[in-house]
């Protein structure tokens, strides 16, 4: 739980902030780590702790180099320029990251178009990236590129299958096709399924993932890859104005995050489940516990708009996502401890109840 704010819940009450994992504040570790940094100017590749995180980031990744970037979404289209030409077509899941929350970038700035997968949970096999390759489309257009999420955002923080991954991650090594994974949560996927990030991120060409969800940090993400990629990539991030002048003051806190926050994810994971479980208990609302893997989880209301809940919590100091008419998105982050989690629970029996 965190202190009330501007904008915070009713006043002398702590508010449960379960929008997103992306409200966390830096540890104490990460105010000093930033405030005593090494700094120098990253776009003539002279800032000694930029270096010192990407070089650590690729090595987790288990990638031969890796380019810091502001966020996710320019880590990922940077990705997308890097690896299409315009006119060609990439290959998805439906509610992807990229479709949901980077709409029409792709678009706008590598002219590419989208052949989206609709799934359940968040993953898909060469059968479907198959199909899409074999049907007739007007002209010529080249599949250049398949995309996967790991966690799955909107599949409630689904892990992509290691199985189904790498069989994958083969099909596309056979056709020539890159494959890309947005791993935002990366390390939660890595936490959630007992391997390591590198052994997660194994079967793609190039991965992204954030430092300023889980991990803790206020600013940034990794794009990883081979050592031309990322040159290039480096070159294209120039261009859609993302370098950043002394950007250590910022690596600094990833290089801590990364030392120091990876592990406790599991705690994050935990508690969502007793989250699921309580939740799961109250009439009103559905919800299998059985698939909440990591940190995140949504629920469908039976009557209640889903705004109106969100109201509601918000009026006892409880804070979620209402991300469809009837369905609520709640976020465990390290700024949740026990206490929030059975907060959130009583509230949300409150306000389903009126």
């Amino acid at each position: 739980m965190s202190p009330d704010g501007p904008g915070g819940g009713p006043p002398g009450r702590p508010v449960v902030d379960l929008r997103s994992d992306t409200v966390t504040t830096p540890t104490p570790e990460m105010r000093r780590a930033m405030a005593e940094a090494e700094v120098g100017d990253d776009v003539y590749r002279e800032d000694p702790t930029v270096r010192a995180l990407e070089e650590h980031a690729a090595a987790l990744a288990g990638k031969q180099a890796a380019l810091f970037t502001s966020s996710g979404t320019l880590a990922n289209q940077i990705a997308l320029k890097v690896w299409t030409e315009p006119g060609d077509q990439v290959v998805l899941d439906a509610r992807s990251h990229f479709l949901q929350f980077e709409p029409a970038s792709m678009a706008l700035i590598s002219g590419v178009v989208s052949r989206p997968v609709d799934s359940e949970r968040g993953w898909f096999g060469p059968a479907e990236v198959e199909q899409r390759l074999a049907e007739p489309a007007y002209g010529t257009v080249r599949t250049s590129l398949v995309c996967v999420e790991n966690t799955h955002n909107r599949a409630g923080g689904a892990v992509f299958p290691e199985a189904a991954l790498a069989e994958l991650g083969r099909f596309c090594r056979d056709r020539g096709l890159p494959l890309h994974m947005d791993g935002a949560r990366l390390f939660n996927a890595a936490v959630a399924s007992g391997r390591s990030a590198a052994e997660v991120a194994a079967p793609a060409d190039s991965v992204s993932f954030c430092l300023s969800k889980g991990l803790g940090c206020p600013v940034g993400s990794l794009l990883c890859g081979p050592v031309d990629f990322i040159e290039e990539s480096r070159t294209v991030r120039q261009v859609l104005g993302g370098g950043m002048r002394q950007a250590g003051v910022l690596a600094a806190a990833g290089l801590v995050a990364l030392d120091t926050m990876v592990e406790r994810l599991a705690e994050d994971h935990r508690r969502a489940r007793r989250l699921a479980d309580g939740l799961a208990e109250l009439p009103g609302l559905r919800l299998d516990p059985e698939r909440v893997e990591t940190n995140i989880v949504i629920f469908r209301l039976d009557e209640l708009p889903a705004a109106e809940l969100q109201r509601r919590l918000e009026e006892r100091g409880v804070r979620c996502g209402a991300i469809a008419p009837t369905k609520v998105r709640m976020v465990l982050h390290h700024q949740v401890d026990d206490q929030g989690v059975e907060t959130a629970i009583g509230a949300t029996r409150d306000a389903l109840a009126g």
